[in-house]
């Protein structure tokens, strides 16, 4: 686990230095819930009914662009081909990259939530809630994305594949941390805690299949 915890240390370090993520991930996150409000031109209530899917597709393209700058951090140095010759595990890497990246995207998320609140209006109902569905599904994103990022760069098109392998494999998170938020903030009528547990199980899946076949991809990384 010190490995574990070393990967992820050193990834928050150089986005602490470097800032990409509070210059760039969350302008554009933020950037995108004004342009949807815009584009709907919908009343405050109508707006308020949509907060829940608005706000989970915002998030999952300022997750694509944090896993990206993930991957490029690795790339640019050639430090996949140190991480290998270091000797750490590949459950050990991808732990600490997904853990790394679901740090920084739960910040997104935080700062996110507060806008959907002064933008939309919105209220959270049940903040316990929403906050396991939120935690379920940067678990799940995170451990996809991080297996899925070192997979585009074996392919050598990462920029341009990465989200059209990403994203279908994300639709289910999608919808279940939807529907949950849907409760947690009082805009439908349903059994939030049912699709928490369905979050919990594709972050399992997600974390187990990672850490499995991590070192293969790596290998071509």
């Amino acid at each position: 686990m010190r490995v574990l915890w070393a990967i992820a240390e050193k990834d928050l370090r150089i986005e602490v230095r470097s800032k990409v993520v509070a210059s760039q991930v969350l302008p554009f996150a933020m950037i995108v819930l004004v342009l949807f409000g815009l584009a709907l031109d919908a009343d405050r209530a109508t707006l308020r009914s949509f907060t829940p899917g608005l706000y989970w597709v915002a998030v999952l393209f300022a997750a694509i662009l944090a896993i990206q700058r993930s991957v490029s951090v690795e790339t640019a140095s050639s430090a996949f081909e140190a991480l290998r010759l270091s000797g750490a595990a590949g459950w050990q890497v991808f732990g600490g990259k997904a853990l790394a990246v679901a740090a920084q995207l739960l910040a997104v998320e935080a700062v996110m939530a507060l806008g959907v609140v002064v933008l939309y209006r919105s209220s959270f109902d049940d903040p316990v809630l929403v906050v396991t569905a939120a935690v379920g599904a940067t678990v799940a994103i995170s451990a996809a994305g991080s297996l899925y990022g070192v997979l585009a760069v074996g392919m050598g098109v990462r920029d341009t594949i990465l989200p059209m392998l990403l994203l279908p494999i994300l639709a289910p998170v999608l919808v279940a941390a939807t529907r949950a938020f849907d409760d947690g903030l009082g805009t439908a009528a349903v059994n939030g805690w049912s699709w928490c547990g369905l979050l919990a199980f594709f972050a399992g899946v997600y974390l187990v299949v990672g850490g499995a076949a991590y070192s293969v991809v790596l290998e071509d990384a």
